[in-house]
């Protein structure tokens, strides 16, 4: 995580400078894009930013989710927008790993984004449906150890740091053990709320409400400290799966070439926000760590 994070900063001096555009911003709605369905973290946490940078500047910042190979499909459509402050991206880690995995991708995050802000950082968590007899992790590995070609488990999207994990864990392991790829954290959660995946690898915001509700059961943290929405669930560490810790990213991006003046008034607005939203894990991100 510290690599991404130093490519995150380095992006930060990536932002152009064109003072005249940023006089008088924003005058019109601005659409910010999310790469994956309604529910998941990244689209909830954008809500909330979208939210309060509407309250704060006066003009309406609006949600639009763009789905697709991991959240591809919507960056190469921001990376190609007028760079006028007017779109901006929400991102995940998948932004900065998945120029590694898929054999091409429409958008470079280096050169076709300038990088706002750091927003938050989730810890990822396993859960099964309740059916599963399993009840820790090395439960779940006995588990699937005996029955060779039976569980599968959810993850949303090639790429995404609850897939990594997956595949780490499935890899450490030498589990027959199928990764199933959705195109965000909400419908993978739903898959295992109904069986059809037992197993779902996502980040903690995304499935935390399923997890409180009993229609799925968390079994591990894959952070160094246990989360706070969930304090009776234990890390990795503490069931013998050292190594493992794993989280997801959740930042904002504009097209590069956006005013330096636009990028900062963003960063300044948005850290507030990020702030002021610090309820944000209580309401649904509890597990979030926030970043400001």
């Amino acid at each position: 995580m510290p690599v991404l994070l130093g490519i995150l900063a380095a992006m930060l001096l990536l932002t152009g400078a064109a003072p005249s555009m940023a006089q008088g911003y924003p005058n019109r709605p601005v659409r910010v894009v999310v790469g994956f369905p309604p529910g998941g973290p990244t689209d909830v946490i954008a809500r909330l930013v979208a939210q309060s940078l509407s309250d704060r500047l006066g003009r309406q910042f609006f949600v639009e989710n763009i789905g697709g190979a991991g959240g591809n499909t919507a960056a190469g459509q921001v990376a190609r927008v007028t760079p006028d402050g007017y779109t901006i991206m929400a991102i995940s880690t998948g932004f900065l790993v998945n120029p590694s995995l898929y054999a091409k991708v429409p958008y470079d995050p280096v050169k076709d984004f300038s990088a706002v802000t750091l927003v938050a950082v989730s810890p990822n968590v396993v859960v099964v449906n309740p059916q599963v007899p399993a009840r820790t992790l090395p439960e779940l590995v006995q588990l699937i150890r005996d029955n060779p070609g039976k569980y599968s488990y959810a993850g949303p999207g090639v790429g995404s740091t609850p897939h990594l994990g997956g595949e780490l864990f499935r890899l450490t392991y030498k589990l027959d053990l199928v990764h199933v790829p959705f195109t965000g954290a909400a419908p993978a959660v739903q898959s295992t709320v109904g069986g059809h995946t037992p197993i779902a690898f996502t980040a903690l915001p995304s499935s935390l409400s399923a997890i409180q509700s009993g229609q799925v059961r968390a079994i591990g943290i894959a952070a160094k400290e246990r989360a706070e929405g969930i304090p009776d669930v234990p890390t990795f560490a503490e069931q013998g799966v050292n190594d493992q810790d794993a989280d997801t990213l959740t930042g904002i991006v504009a097209p590069a070439g956006t005013p330096k003046e636009i990028v900062e008034l963003r960063d300044r607005q948005e850290r507030g926000a990020a702030r002021r939203e610090g309820a944000a894990c209580d309401a649904g991100l509890q597990a979030g760590r926030q970043y400001s």
